[in-house]
């Protein structure tokens, strides 16, 4: 591998990955990336385990979702392993599906048949939180080398950054609006029932508790329907 071209492509990816407006083109960013830069990989995706449910974020063949959904049916799997366990591998390499039928028993023989001939795969991680796994998937077998390992760990590192940083500014986007439409919602509340800006924010916490409905939520019906049912 060309490692001067390929760490130039990389900084044009890293540039690129922080300039998407969103936590989905974010990560469909990312796994675009696994197949162009990285020798052997055919498929990627991203999985997040939620207790023990699975989830598949920017896949970009059904093979992908299809290998999750099979290892969260069965319970066992690289991936699931890698993304359910903080003592799990962060980093795995399986350069024969066939060849590892004693670890995964029943996954092995059904990824088979799926058409996935080889993995590999990294946990995303930062100082703060562990993100999920960054999976890599080939249809045939000894696809991944150590050079594709090296370069999924480099993409890995640049993922988890900007995966992180995306999600930061949704978050913080997030919570710039609910606080502009409680702020209205109050507005409303406080021109209505000739009340100050704490009496009516107090409105607004009494009938969220109340109804067990999430502040935002009842601001939000307040700025459509003008008051509180």
């Amino acid at each position: 591998m060309d490692w001067s071209l390929y760490g130039q492509r990389m900084a044009v990816m890293a540039r690129d990955l922080l300039a998407q407006d969103s936590v989905d083109a974010t990560l469909e960013r990312i796994t675009a990336s696994a197949i162009e830069l990285v020798e052997g990989c055919d498929a990627a995706g991203i999985l997040v385990l939620h207790d023990s449910k699975v989830e598949t974020l920017a896949p970009t063949h059904a093979l992908v979702t299809d290998s999750d959904l099979l290892q969260q049916r069965l319970g066992e799997g690289p991936c699931f392993d890698a993304a359910h366990s903080s003592q799990g591998e962060r980093v795995y390499r399986i350069p024969d599906l066939s060849a590892v039928q004693q670890r995964w028993p029943v996954f092995a023989p059904q990824a088979l048949q799926l058409g996935v001939g080889s993995m590999m795969g990294f946990l995303l991680f930062t100082e703060d939180e562990d993100l999920g796994a960054l999976n890599f998937y080939s249809r045939e077998p000894g696809a991944f080398t150590a050079d594709s390992e090296l370069a999924g760990l480099l993409l890995a590192s640049h993922a988890a950054v900007a995966f992180s940083a995306a999600r930061t500014h949704a978050q913080m986007e997030r919570a710039v609006a609910t606080r502009h439409l409680i702020g209205e919602a109050m507005g409303i509340i406080m021109g209505s029932h000739r009340l100050t800006e704490e009496e009516a924010f107090s409105v607004l916490r009494r009938y969220s508790q109340t109804n067990n409905i999430k502040l935002r939520e009842v601001a939000r019906r307040v700025c459509e329907e003008g008051a509180l049912s």
